[in-house]
């Protein structure tokens, strides 16, 4: 017999809460996280850019990122100078490593994109870490690949 009461399990079943506005300047409705669910190792939420919108520079301390773009057509430079460069589009799936520099941008100037998000970190904004001192690199963004 155990020495700790386990507690039950319990599954949910939400629609995504009212969206904030980030530390990386994009709004986001979140729906799975330690908050709403208790969730201890994961977090979801749906990711709206704006038209011509640009992220700040940062990473996910520590945390993992995976996206599945559901609207639009979205960049992203990445690496540890903001070197890389890739452009995805509605049904695409992406993988952002921990720890990895990232400026994601929307292509459209009229058009929101929109993605559902997933990060191993159940408090979605504690590992956000801004990188000011990569802003700059990158002042432009190219409207095609």
């Amino acid at each position: 017999m155990s020495e700790t009461i386990d507690k039950p399990a319990v599954c949910a079943c939400l629609r995504a809460g009212e969206p904030f506005i980030g530390k990386q300047g994009f709004s986001y409705a979140p729906a799975i996280s330690a908050e709403t669910v208790g969730a201890s190792a994961i977090h979801m939420q749906l990711l709206t850019i704006p038209p011509g919108a640009r992220a700040r520079a940062h990473k996910h301390q520590s945390h993992e990122t995976a996206l599945h773009v559901l609207t639009g057509e979205v960049g992203m430079w990445y690496g540890e100078r903001l070197e890389n460069h890739m452009v995805n589009r509605a049904g695409d799936f992406v993988y952002i490593p921990a720890n990895v520099p990232h400026l994601p941008y929307n292509l459209s100037q009229t058009e929101p994109a929109t993605a559902v998000v997933a990060r191993t970190d159940p408090n979605e904004q504690e590992s956000v870490i801004l990188l000011p001192e990569l802003e700059a690199i990158h002042t432009s963004t190219p409207t095609h690949r």
